[in-house]
């Protein structure tokens, strides 16, 4: 077969799924975790599965810890360079998400070679190899097979100082709840399959999908900051909802201060909803309290899977308007303060 010679067809029609909206839901995934043995008392490991964090980190000595962490999905976009653009920024985020910074980068890649020309699957790995040039570190090598439905995505290591690693668990009573970038890329992708969406707005999405979370690690240099997880296929309220159970905390967030892409409100009325939307709320429902009324669109906003989304910041209230606006200072102009940690039940509290 000469995959030269193959004619070019839109990636999202070879996909069943795309983006972080392809991961198990929640309640799926859990029972699947249930039935796993686990991993053994290793002293070093301190980060592993317990409590769904960001990435594994293993300690090597007092000043040194290896943040590892795997992630690849199916396309959300139709243009090869941005599927691999978006897919590399994803993968990266976790080790920013737990205060490292990568070092390098392997790649997965998984292509129906029968249905894609090779100029297509060579642009997917220029995306991702750009990518992890703008983070300092090389696509050192990887593994390739052939699947029915395109894959790509890249398994990561970093490196942190052990005072560095910041958890999902670390949330305090009175901290503020900080967010880096908009809500609403499943909603985006949803219309992009439909053909609802313009090309300004598909600017938009590549815009936050393809920024790269670096500043979890320089937050994690500031003992203010408590906790930081990144947002990506269960939602805001699937990954606060963590944070939630892993601190004993309660989550209180305001859907007035969420940010948002600009077309996403317009777009969730219309329909634009992925399937995955559907599924976390059925996974974790039970543990959100929203206010009444609140109109189904608006749910599927707190509730639509970010493909490299923004990350979810806990920290200091005394030291909230700070941290803020160094994010914005850094790049990330949709920062806001969303919310606030509260005493109580672990589950998040929606508001007005």
């Amino acid at each position: 077969m000469n995959i030269q010679n193959i004619q070019p067809v839109r990636l999202t029609s070879l996909a069943h799924g795309g983006g972080c909206g392809c991961k198990l839901a929640p309640s799926v995934l859990q029972q699947l975790m249930a039935g796993t043995a686990p991993g053994g008392p290793y002293r070093q490991l301190l980060v592993g599965t317990e409590t769904g964090d960001d990435a594994a980190v293993w300690q090597v000595d007092d000043t040194t810890c290896i943040v590892a962490t795997t992630d690849f999905f199916m396309p959300m976009v139709d243009d090869a360079f941005d599927f691999g653009r978006i897919a590399a920024t994803n993968a990266l985020s976790d080790i920013y998400a737990m205060g490292a910074r990568p070092i390098m980068a392997l790649a997965i890649l998984g292509m129906p070679i029968d249905k894609l020309p090779a100029e297509t699957v060579r642009e997917i790995l220029r995306g991702g190899a750009e990518v992890c040039v703008s983070a300092g570190i090389p696509v050192a090598g990887g593994h390739s097979i052939d699947t029915p439905e395109p894959i790509y995505g890249l398994a990561v290591v970093g490196t942190c100082k052990p005072e560095h690693v910041r958890r999902n668990t670390g949330a305090r009573v009175g901290d503020a709840i900080l967010l880096t970038k908009p809500l609403g890329v499943g909603i985006y992708s949803a219309a992009i399959k439909k053909g609802m969406l313009p090309e300004k707005d598909y600017a938009d999405l590549i815009a936050t999908t393809t920024l790269l979370n670096r500043i979890g690690a320089d937050l994690a240099t500031d003992d203010a900051v408590h906790a930081i997880t990144d947002i990506t296929g269960f939602g805001l309220l699937g990954h606060g909802i963590e944070v939630a159970r892993g601190s004993g905390v309660n989550l209180a967030v305001s859907v007035a201060a969420l940010p948002l892409l600009p077309q996403s409100a317009a777009l969730a009325r219309a329909g634009c909803v992925t399937g995955a939307s559907q599924r976390n709320w059925a996974s974790y429902g039970s543990s959100v309290a929203l206010p009444p009324d609140l109109p189904d669109w608006q749910r599927h906003l707190l509730t639509d899977p970010q493909t490299s989304g923004g990350l979810l910041v806990t920290c200091a209230a005394d030291r909230a308007d700070d941290i803020l606006r160094t994010m914005i200072a850094a790049g990330y102009p949709f920062a806001r303060r969303i919310g606030q940690v509260e005493a109580g039940p672990a589950r998040i509290e929606v508001r007005e």
